[in-house]
């Protein structure tokens, strides 16, 4: 159990990520009390709704005990590879590393499938093929998440990301030869894909 953390210290260390990042927006976000999985490849989360900045404070290194509910997205290209991107410097988790593309917090107003496919939009100028598949749920320590993974095949769309900023770089990328550093939470989605390859052969 997180000791409780005193809301003055709370609104000074939002003030203060505000001051250096002006994109920070308090908005809503869902907040994780508790995920039960049932055994036979089911999972229930249980959430409510929590302000961002009890979230995003804790990257400097205060927990509020905030664990939130995202997205992210295992997209196999026309090519064979995996979309991946290199973080871009203002984003509060994994700045300058590579992930898999796209990946965001789940939206109170979206379903989780409308949630990835609207990230992929914002984040990248490729479009979905087909629906998304979930295929896993992971904890991400570092980003103080839990993550639903979605499995899709994707093309390259004409319109530019609406949030090109959190992305320098966003590549397919053939199995094997993902460039680094890498999130955490990479090297958790690689194994999960290397796994699926795995059964199908």
């Amino acid at each position: 159990m997180t000791d409780r953390v005193p809301l003055r210290l709370v609104d000074e260390r939002w003030e203060a990520l505000c001051r250096d990042n002006p994109r920070y927006f308090d908005g809503e976000t869902l907040q994780v009390l508790g995920v039960v999985r049932n055994g036979h490849g089911g999972v229930t989360i249980h959430l409510a709704p929590t302000s961002y900045r009890q979230y995003a404070v804790q990257r400097t290194g205060i927990d509020t005990g905030t664990r939130v509910l995202g997205v992210k997205g295992l997209c196999r290209t026309p090519d064979g590879g995996w979309l991946m991107g290199k973080r871009g410097p203002e984003v509060a988790f994994y700045p300058g590393a590579w992930e898999f593309v796209p990946g965001g917090s789940a939206s109170a107003g979206r379903t989780l499938p409308e949630s990835v496919l609207g990230e992929l939009s914002e984040e990248s100028s490729w479009v979905a093929a087909g629906p998304p598949r979930p295929v896993a749920v992971l904890y991400d320590p570092p980003a103080f998440s839990w993550e639903v993974v979605y499995l899709m095949d994707v093309r390259p769309g004409s319109v530019p990301p609406s949030e090109d900023w959190e992305y320098e770089r966003i590549e397919s990328v053939p199995a094997g030869r993902e460039p680094s550093p890498l999130a955490a939470v990479a090297r958790q989605m690689m194994r999960l894909r290397d796994g699926m390859n795995h059964e199908r052969t």
